[in-house]
């Protein structure tokens, strides 16, 4: 008998995974966690049944929701990642030496666990010095602060479920104030491809155009995720992604990657015709 994973990305559309054998199943107080083992994409990570990371292609999600922002801000010191419970963002920040803090806030702190455990190439560095973990609703958290962060990094799943609150005008606007002068925010911003999703990712933008004064959306390609096109969102009280941005004075800090690269840095932000058409109307 053969065991098959399958999310269904429109009624339409399936993505279908040959699964070896279930390594987790679990109910926390917030949504079911699922951990499988497969030959092609090794161990993944599902939340209420849709994927949320594979070993094989994490890296490139995790990457460019993290060295975009840390490659445009030219002295970030104190971050806030909201989600990330895979601990795949906690593990590219703490490659940043000149990082002083890192604040976490994951509101299941179940999923910690079951990463910890299962998935330990992502779930690495939580026992960073550096690394704070706040187990809360991260709407309310950021409530409260003011003008604290450099960089504000919204790891969190679709905007449905556990992580809602995260795609809207008032998390948007409270992390606005929660970000020093020159604070930039970044957020996974959907695919722009499904009509469903695509509606998801418009919403989001325009509630992030009308709180910051720069808004930019870029691109990577990341095969399990709906299909395969996803967006991020890039939003800044100063900085512009591409103007300030110096690919030389990344490249000088040594880190090394397998998907960013300071060139792709420029072209992610060159998106398709039909990207900037749907992100247009957002921006009326």
């Amino acid at each position: 008998m053969e065991l098959w994973f399958s999310e269904a990305h429109t009624p339409n559309v399936k993505l279908s995974i040959k699964v070896d054998k279930q390594l987790y199943s679990g109910q926390s107080d917030f949504q079911r966690i699922d951990v499988f083992e497969s030959k092609e994409f090794g161990r993944f990570l599902t939340l209420d049944g849709y994927m949320m990371l594979t070993e094989k292609d994490e890296f490139i999600y995790h990457e460019m929701i993290t060295h975009v922002p840390m490659a445009v801000h030219p002295s970030a010191k104190k971050i806030l990642v909201i989600g990330a419970g895979d601990g795949g963002v906690i593990r590219e920040l703490t490659r940043y030496a000149g990082v002083e803090c890192i604040d976490m806030v994951e509101i299941d702190s179940l999923v910690v666990d079951v990463c910890k455990k299962y998935l330990p190439k992502t779930a690495c560095r939580f026992d960073d010095e550096r690394v704070h973990l706040y187990f809360e609703d991260g709407l309310r958290f950021v409530r409260s602060k003011k003008q604290e962060y450099d960089v504000i990094i919204v790891d969190s799943t679709d905007p449905f479920g556990p992580g809602e609150g995260l795609f809207t005008k008032e998390f948007y606007g409270n992390c606005y104030k929660a970000l020093k002068e020159d604070g930039i925010m970044v957020n996974q911003h959907e695919s722009p491809f499904y009509e469903s999703d695509a509606e998801a990712c418009l919403r989001a933008h325009k509630r992030i155009v009308e709180s910051f004064p720069i808004s930019r959306v870029y691109q990577a390609h990341i095969p399990t995720y709906p299909s395969g096109h996803w967006l991020f969102g890039f939003a800044s009280k100063k900085y512009h992604p591409v103007h300030d941005f110096d690919g030389v004075a990344w490249k000088m800090l040594g880190l090394q990657t397998k998907y960013y690269t300071p060139k792709l840095h420029a072209g992610a932000f060159s998106l398709p015709a039909y990207v900037e058409n749907l992100l247009r109307q957002a921006e009326m």
